[in-house]
């Protein structure tokens, strides 16, 4: 598993600079509707879906660990493209996949990091970064009703945790790549 971690480590640090652009965005425009905060968002997990896909996909028979990276891919595009497809709903509505996806989220990859613990000592970036999504749905079922400002702030923050827990991740496998793969190496060109 973490042969093909570390080969799309790159994966990691897009979804991590994509989750600290959305975090930007957030913060930047505090006055967003729900409606455009569903798009933002919708469109922020759906890349993300489709980023964890393109790790998950490749190489499929090297792998026994792949279903969870495609289950978490298909879950963020699921959410992503309901929330696209009718971003005009309530502030609750979107709260509630939010809080699906982050839970979902979390568990798949505090169960991955488990897995990746196997093959590499001492790696906790991606449990951290599961139980920072399940901390993040917690804190949104707990504060449902607090008013979209206050929703925004909290979905900001977690993406920017999130984000630079994805790009810290994404650098340590970079290192764990296997020779062979490694641009660097001689045999390789």
């Amino acid at each position: 598993m973490v042969e093909v971690l570390s080969r799309y480590w790159w994966a990691f640090v897009a979804r991590g600079v994509l989750a600290i652009l959305f975090s930007i965005l957030a913060y930047a425009w505090p006055r967003l509707t729900s409606a455009t905060l569903g798009v933002l968002f919708g469109a922020y997990i759906t890349i993300d879906g489709i980023l964890l896909i393109v790790k998950a996909t490749a190489d499929w028979n090297g792998s026994e660990g792949r279903w969870l990276l495609m289950l978490e891919g298909f879950l963020g595009i699921g959410i992503g493209i309901m929330t696209l497809v009718s971003p005009s709903v309530t502030t609750i509505a979107l709260v509630l996949c939010i809080t699906a996806w982050g839970l979902g989220r979390g568990v798949l990859e505090i169960v991955t990091a488990i897995r990746l613990r196997e093959e590499i000592e001492g790696e906790s970036w991606m449990m951290v970064s599961g139980i920072a999504s399940i901390l993040f749905s917690v804190l949104l079922m707990l504060f449902a009703g607090a008013g979209a400002l206050g929703l925004l702030w909290l979905i900001a923050a977690y993406t920017i945790i999130s984000g630079v827990v994805l790009i810290v991740l994404g650098f340590r496998l970079r290192g764990h790549r296997s020779p062979r793969w490694n641009c660097r190496n001689s045999d390789a060109r």
